[in-house]
């Protein structure tokens, strides 16, 4: 798990590099940032989370399970092993799953408030901490610190909207006499842990849902409609609001390329980016960027549902809620996230193999656009800026940006949504 946290932060630091680089032909070594990943950044973070997970109390050691006696004289099997270990380095490398079938509910894996909170502050620091990395080495720090605050900005909104549709619950259930107390968590408690309540419930989902790690402590199916939908608009966001190790930053400055683009059209100018042009050669490498996920999460779905082999995986639901369960499925495979609404069967071989291709189109196909496109600009030597110029680091282009990514987001799933979780919402009211 480690080495693939550490593959993903190299070509992370290979793409930034490229664009800081002029007339070079040559994006760096791949075994050098590799290595330096490893040695240097997330094993000394890991060992360091790992410490601090074990005086939480997760358990840290090689025995195996331990059987004890209760109370009453029953026998409980107590499993044991390196959990401290494997949880600090999932979360740290982005890669998600988890030691124990419940994942982050689990009391051995995530035993305190803290331990949820440190685990989810390390799934988004070295994401966010790219972008500082990204200004220094371009040489204009607010580059980074726009993208930033994009990411927070986006963030929260995402964090706001889930909170407050699982806060509100299903009305349904306050019509059968349900009645919250100072003792009773109101809102949809559904799939939740009573240990996290929706606050830390919310804060996970969104965090795993923005990151390329799904290491949930609730279960995706069990929200409410538009809850679940926030949690499949973040992934069909592109992985961008802090995102995995190197993705999420390549990530948005594809975005911003877009966005550059979007204004050079709008003022008849040659679209430019960090002092370089963006010219027909980069514009075909943001076009195969942009359109790699919906040419890919869409069809999947719409072979899915129109199949018999696909329908066959909704052995739990039907209508609405399961078309938004084979979307999150296809969705969460692209972005390299792993979480799963778990009313959908998805261990066959129809499924097998179609999640398997948006696996593999997600991971290279996203990743060989990004590094041409850094490629291209190592090429060329910088210009300096004039009255023309577009400034990428203001605050008028911050919100061109946002604006840019849920449009893009809008024009190619908005139809996919009216009938999933939106559909789900007008009949059903959860």
């Amino acid at each position: 798990m480690i080495s693939a946290g550490a593959a993903g932060l190299a070509v992370g630091i290979a793409f930034i590099r490229g664009l800081s680089r002029q007339l070079s032909d040559t994006l760096g070594n791949f075994w050098v940032d590799l290595t330096r990943a490893l040695l240097w950044v997330l094993l000394p973070g890991a060992l360091l989370g790992a410490v601090l997970l074990v005086w939480q109390g997760v358990p840290m050691n090689f025995r195996p399970y331990t059987v004890a006696t209760a109370v009453e004289g029953a026998k409980q099997v107590i499993p044991q092993g390196p959990v401290a270990a494997l949880e600090i380095i999932k979360n740290l490398g982005t890669n998600g799953g988890g030691f124990f079938n419940t994942n982050g509910a689990h009391p051995y894996e995530n035993p305190t408030p803290l331990t949820n909170f440190l685990e989810m502050l390390a799934i988004v620091l070295l994401p966010a901490a790219l972008t500082n990395t990204f200004g220094r080495m371009v040489g204009q720090p607010r580059q980074g610190w726009l993208f930033y605050c994009v990411m927070v900005f986006l963030f929260v909104c995402g964090l706001v909207f889930v909170h407050r549709f699982e806060q509100r619950g299903i009305p349904q259930i306050g019509n059968v006499g349900f009645r919250t107390s100072h003792v009773q968590s109101g809102g949809n408690m559904e799939g939740k842990e009573v240990r996290f309540g929706i606050g830390s419930s919310t804060l996970t989902a969104v965090v795993t849902s923005n990151t390329a790690t799904g290491s949930n402590n609730s279960m995706d199916d069990s929200y409410t409609s538009l809850g679940g939908m926030v949690l499949l608009v973040n992934m069909l966001l592109g992985e961008l609001v802090f995102g995995g190790l190197g993705t999420g930053l390549y990530s948005m400055v594809m975005a911003a390329a877009i966005a550059v683009f979007l204004a050079g059209l709008m003022v008849g100018r040659t679209p430019e980016y960090l002092g370089k042009k963006i010219g027909p050669a980069e514009n075909k490498m943001i076009m195969l960027y942009a359109l790699a996920a919906p040419l890919v999460v869409l069809p999947l779905t719409a072979i899915a549902v129109s199949t018999r082999l696909g329908l066959s995986g909704l052995t739990v639901n039907t209508g609405p809620h399961g078309l938004t369960g084979i979307l999150f499925a296809y969705t969460s495979c692209f972005a390299n996230n792993g979480q799963s609404f778990a009313g959908l069967s998805a261990n066959t071989p129809f499924y097998n193999l179609t999640t398997a291709v948006a696996m593999m189109v997600g991971r290279f196909g996203l990743a060989i656009p990004a590094l041409a496109f850094a490629a291209l600009f190592g090429r060329q030597r910088n210009t300096p800026s004039s009255s023309g110029t577009l400034p990428t680091h203001s605050f008028v282009f911050g919100v061109l940006l946002t604006t840019c990514l849920i449009v893009m987001v809008a024009l190619s799933y908005l139809p996919a949504l009216a009938l999933g979780p939106v559909l789900e919402r007008l009949l059903f009211g959860r």
